[in-house]
């Protein structure tokens, strides 16, 4: 019986958990102005896994690695859940949400108008 691939989906689950809370914070206190430092890092753990000779240690690294690359993906979406309201927004950064809200609104009657075909008139 060989426990190590368990372990490992232990350690994944692990990593995936406590990234969470990371992008949450991140992107609260930072925004997503703050990428660079997860593909950085995801760099950065990445090719440390290929120079480690312990499969375990490796294929655990490279874990982390692709979750800051994940984390990335997350960042950004995260400002979409504040915006929603899903998640509370920084009060600090009010002014920031208050224009992405404006940027959004304003393609969305954009693309709105765009649908528009010329000549035909529309309710509403």
């Amino acid at each position: 019986m060989n426990i190590v691939g368990i372990l490992v989906g232990i350690a994944f689950f692990i990593i995936i958990g406590v990234f969470h809370p990371i992008v949450i914070k991140t992107e609260y206190y930072l925004g997503k102005r703050a990428w660079p430092v997860f593909l950085g890092a995801g760099i950065l753990a990445c090719v440390c896994s290929l120079l480690l000779f312990n499969l375990v240690a490796s294929a655990i690294l490279a874990a982390v690695g692709f979750t800051c690359f994940w984390s990335i993906k997350e960042l950004f979406e995260q400002e979409e859940r504040v915006l929603k309201g899903w998640f509370p927004m920084n009060p600090k950064r009010k002014e920031y949400y208050q224009e992405m809200a404006n940027r959004q609104k304003s393609k969305a009657r954009e693309k709105e108008e765009q649908s528009r075909m010329p000549g035909i008139e529309y309710e509403g």
